[in-house]
This record gives structure tokens, C-alpha cells and sequence, in this order.
């Protein structure tokens, strides 16, 4: 009996202490994986040895992916969901923007569904969902589940020294320096929360996205700095980097105050960065944040704490954003989140619980991205990777497919070539792995005969005889034009109504094309490989 009522009190107890930890989530904005000293591909790096000190106790993440923008990403994170699911495929604020639904079913709101009461939330630093006109919208954050925010609700500080901070839904001015302002406004509310009752902390710093302005000299070593607009201009790294080493000094300054009143031990922390680096310090070509190549969305990601089971491991799961909701979710207790969502709103996300109590090594055959801007633009598109493959597919037509191992840095368009059975296997997978997600309107169905039907259009290849058949069963003429895998127009026909044509591609080299038939308002997308 005595037996049996320890191994109960241990149960409790490990149940109860596991239920009192808290997450902080921790984002950095614009950092990208290269000035990262922790990652393989590293470039020119900078001094962080305390995020560095998150890995001797938890996970290093190598094939993270986020959305290449800022509201994008924090959107999947905060709903578990897709960008072409909320409609934030582009940053929030200007002409025709989208601002996320109030109505979207977030991490805070499931917490206090579960667990009302139970569980302090806040959201500090940057918000970046919504617009911050009309006034109103300032009280969004409350409305989307947190207890508490404070912060700049804008995408970019005017200046780190003189910007807008909300708090309690109020507008004022604020000159401390934002690292430290957002700093000091995450202590002062983690304190104000009886030590017996969990936090989660959305932590969103601003830094080091621009303005790149100097900060205080005790946050950094860059002694030959200026600081002012001239200098600043003439080099930006310096400064990015210097904005990087006092982020990384705040949250020490962060990590020393949990500390003093006993609350780090007990803390699960996630850091990221929200996308790749800005273009202006990108140590690459253009492939930055903003776009879905790997630079763009490729981002540093450790989960460190309690709840991390045998720390100080790097695993090369693939890992979407998405799936933190999901992660927080679980690792708070809260199980059957989804039987709260209705089938209406799918979510993306899957929990990495299992690699962080180390029962799997992967959760995920395949990662996805996105960006849609608000007024398109011709780098607009969608890319899936599975562990050694990725396919980019442009919304212009276009499309480039990587073999990611061999070729880390996408120099090669295996679709300019002949696929081996391999490389053609892995796109058809990708293929259709990303139309079944994105739904009707896909992009890829390859086989040595494809045909789509409709009550339109038909349109049939024929790999035997080099032929293209195409069948227009509207009243309206049809427009057919055949693109490269670059965008390129190769073959390009008119179709009467009711009539098909037939066209040769012996003349077409190998690769992978995009057939696209517009009739009647409708457009039909097709893709064929060609192989000689």
C-alpha cells in the first residue's frame, strides 16, 4: 500500500510540476540562419552566447521553414495555419492589405478554452497582424486571446529611440531604446504573475529589422560606430550586427531576471527568427527575405527547457512555423485542441512533442511556404521540400525544382535538364503533395500520358509522338500558350470554339513545361515533362 501510494504521489507530482512550466516564445526579426554561428552554413556571424546557451539544454532545428515575411509567419504561428488559409500572404499595412480575422481560433484562446484561467498569457513587442487604423484595432491582441499587450502594433519602428508603444489599448510615445523597452515590459509583467501559475510569453522583438540605428554602447562592441544617418549608409551590417549582439544581451538581461525568482528552470523557451535576412545584410545574391528560396525561409529554431528530453541535440526534422501552435499547445497539456475547431477552418500544424520527448526523429514528410504580396508581383508563388527535394512554383507559370542536398544553395534547375527516375519521382511527389493541399487550381499531375478534363477544355499529351492535343468544348475561342520552366513562351495557338488542335513539341528540349488554355473566363494549368 505504502508502494502503491508513492508511485501516486510521484505521478501527481510530476503531473502537476509538469503543468506549472512555462513558454516563452522568443522572435527575432529578419535573422537570418548565416549570421548564426550555431548552423553549418554560417556565414559572417555574430556574438550571441546567450541564445547560443539555449542548446546545452534543448534542440537545434536545421530544416526550419517559415513564410519570407514578417506578418505571414506570426500568423501561422499564432492560427497553426497556412497563409493561403488566413489570407496573410504579404506584410500587413498598405494599399489593400489583409488583416488577419479576429475570428481565427489562436494559441491563446485555446489555452483559456482548456484551461480558463489557468494559464497568464501576453503578447509583448511586435504585433504586426493589423492594421493600426481605425484606433479600435489596438485591442485586437485581447480579442485574439491574450490577457495582456504591450507594444509597437506596426511592422517597422520610425526609429528605435522615438517610436509608439500600445499599452491597454493606449498610444503613447516612448525614447527608450525598443530592445530594452520590450525588454523591461516582459520582466515587469512575468513578475506581476503569482509564482504559481504558468506563463506563456509571446516575445517579439523588433530588432534587428530596420532602421538599423545604433544602440546604447553597453549592448554591443562595435566601438567605431557613429551612429549617425551618413555613416550608417555607407555600411549597414556593422549595425545589424550590433543590433543583433544587444538583442542577444537583452535576453540575457531576460534569462537573469527569470532566474532571480526562480522561474528559468521551469521555463521552455522556443527562439526563432521570423524569416531570412534582410536584403541589405544578406551575405548572398537576391535570394533573401521575401522570397521562398531557401535564404528566404530558412531560419534559426531551438527549443530549449525542462520539457526537452536528453538536451543537447540537433535534429534535421522538417519543421514549419505552423507548427509551434500546435508545440505550445501540447507541451501546456492540451491535447484535444482540435476537437474545438471546426472542420471549416483546417489546421496545418503538427506538434513537435514527440521530438522534443525524443519518441520520433521526424513528424513531417514535407514542409511548405508561401508569399503573396498585396499588389503581385512576378516572385509570388509556393515551394514544398520533402527531406532531399524542393519545388518552387512561381504563380506566373514558372517553376524550379532543387535537389537540396546535392545543391544547397538552388544553383541547379534540375527541370532544364532530363530527370533521372529518381529526381522525376520526387517532383511528382512534390507535385502532388502540394496540389492535394492548395486544392482545386493545382499545379502537377505527371504521367507519360496526361490528360485534364473538363467540361471545357481537354488537353492531352502524348510523350509517344511528341504531340499535343488540345480540345476547346466551349462556345468561346480558346488562347493556348506552352512556358518554360523559366517563364519562357515556347508555343502559343489560338483555338475556335467547339475545335481541337494538335501541336508537335519535337522541337521543345528536355524539361518541364507549363500548358496553360484560357476560355471562356476560365484557365486551365497544366505541366508535362518532356524527356529525350
Amino acid at each position: 500500500m505504502n508502494f502503491i501510494l508513492i508511485l501516486i504521489f510521484f505521478f501527481c507530482s510530476f503531473s502537476i510540476s509538469f503543468s506549472q512550466r512555462n513558454i516563452i516564445l522568443i522572435i527575432a526579426d529578419d535573422l537570418g540562419i548565416e549570421y548564426c554561428g550555431f548552423y553549418e552554413q554560417h556565414g559572417d556571424t555574430v556574438i550571441m552566447p546567450n541564445v547560443r546557451s539555449l542548446l546545452t539544454k534543448g534542440i537545434l532545428f536545421t530544416r526550419a521553414w517559415s513564410n519570407p515575411l514578417c506578418s505571414p509567419t506570426r500568423a501561422g504561428i499564432l492560427t497553426g495555419r497556412y497563409s493561403f488559409r488566413t489570407g496573410i500572404g504579404d506584410a500587413v499595412g498598405g494599399q489593400n492589405t489583409n488583416n488577419l480575422d479576429t475570428a481565427e481560433f489562436t494559441i491563446p484562446k485555446l489555452l483559456e478554452f482548456h484551461k480558463p484561467s489557468g494559464i497568464a498569457k501576453a503578447n509583448i513587442g511586435k504585433w504586426h497582424l493589423n492594421s493600426p487604423m481605425p484606433q479600435s484595432n489596438f485591442s485586437i491582441p485581447i480579442k485574439m486571446g491574450y490577457d495582456y499587450y504591450e507594444g509597437n502594433f506596426s511592422g517597422t519602428l520610425p526609429n528605435y529611440y522615438a517610436w509608439n508603444k500600445i499599452k491597454n489599448g493606449i498610444n503613447a510615445p516612448c525614447s527608450t531604446y525598443a530592445t530594452i523597452e520590450t525588454t523591461n515590459n516582459a520582466i515587469d509583467w512575468v513578475k506581476s504573475i503569482p509564482t504559481n501559475k504558468p506563463v506563456f510569453l509571446w516575445l517579439a522583438y523588433n530588432a534587428p529589422h530596420t532602421p538599423f540605428n545604433l544602440p546604447p554602447s553597453n549592448l554591443h562592441s562595435y566601438s567605431n560606430l557613429k551612429g549617425n544617418a551618413q555613416d550608417t549608409a555607407t555600411s549597414v551590417v556593422p549595425y545589424y550586427k550590433a543590433m543583433c549582439e544587444a538583442l542577444d544581451r537583452e535576453i540575457g538581461r531576460l534569462f537573469d531576471s527569470l532566474k532571480s525568482i526562480n522561474r528559468f528552470d521551469s521555463t521552455d523557451f522556443i527562439f526563432i527568427g521570423d524569416n531570412g535576412s534582410d536584403p541589405r545584410v544578406y551575405q548572398g545574391d537576391s535570394r533573401a527575405k521575401g522570397s521562398v528560396y531557401q535564404d528566404g525561409i530558412s531560419i534559426p529554431f531551438i527549443i530549449s527547457g525542462p520539457s526537452v528530453k536528453n538536451p543537447g541535440r540537433i535534429s534535421d526534422a522538417l519543421i514549419n512555423t505552423q507548427d509551434i501552435f500546435a508545440t505550445i499547445l501540447e507541451l501546456f497539456g492540451v491535447t484535444q485542441w482540435r476537437d474545438v475547431i471546426p472542420i471549416t477552418k483546417p489546421v496545418d500544424s503538427r506538434s513537435l512533442f514527440p521530438i522534443i520527448r525524443q519518441e520520433k526523429e521526424s513528424i513531417r514528410d514535407w514542409v511548405f511556404s508561401e508569399v503573396f504580396k498585396n499588389t503581385p508581383t512576378q516572385f509570388d508563388g509556393k515551394a514544398m521540400r520533402n527531406y532531399n527535394y524542393k519545388l518552387i512554383d512561381f504563380d506566373n507559370g514558372s517553376q524550379k525544382f532543387f535537389n537540396l542536398t546535392a545543391d544547397p544553395k538552388e544553383q541547379k534547375d534540375l527541370l532544364l535538364g532530363t530527370l533521372t527516375s529518381i529526381e522525376k519521382d520526387n517532383y511528382e511527389f512534390l507535385c502532388r503533395e502540394m496540389t492535394n493541399l492548395v486544392g482545386k487550381g493545382g499545379f502537377c499531375t505527371i504521367t507519360n500520358i496526361e490528360e485534364y478534363s473538363s467540361d471545357k477544355s481537354n488537353i492531352i499529351f502524348d510523350s509517344k509522338h511528341d504531340m499535343l492535343h488540345i480540345r476547346n468544348q466551349s462556345n468561346m475561342k480558346a488562347d493556348f500558350t506552352c512556358l518554360s520552366s523559366d517563364g519562357k513562351v515556347m508555343l502559343q495557338s489560338d483555338i475556335d470554339a467547339n475545335s481541337e488542335t494538335s501541336l508537335n513539341t519535337s522541337s521543345l528540349p528536355s524539361g518541364l513545361y507549363t500548358v496553360i488554355v484560357n476560355c471562356d473566363h476560365a484557365s486551365i494549368h497544366r505541366s508535362i515533362i518532356i524527356q529525350r
